[in-house]
């Protein structure tokens, strides 16, 4: 299991302000970036290394992807 002490959680600038549903990144772990629910803070994390979630940046991003 991994180690979210000291986990700085951020949502997106482009989440607004209205509570909508969001995802929160922590991207300040050592070899991790972990991602939870807003909604829920307590409840379940995936975990995945930062290349891996660089590549998924990168595709979210390409046009030609998008859904």
């Amino acid at each position: 299991m991994t180690d979210l002490t000291g986990a700085v959680w951020r949502k997106s600038t482009r989440s607004g302000g209205n509570g909508g549903d969001c995802v929160e990144v922590a991207t300040n772990l050592p070899g991790v970036v972990a991602v939870r629910d807003s909604k829920d803070p307590d409840g379940p994390v995936l975990a995945f290394t930062p290349a891996t979630w660089t590549a998924f940046v990168a595709a979210a991003k390409r046009p030609d992807l998008a859904a």
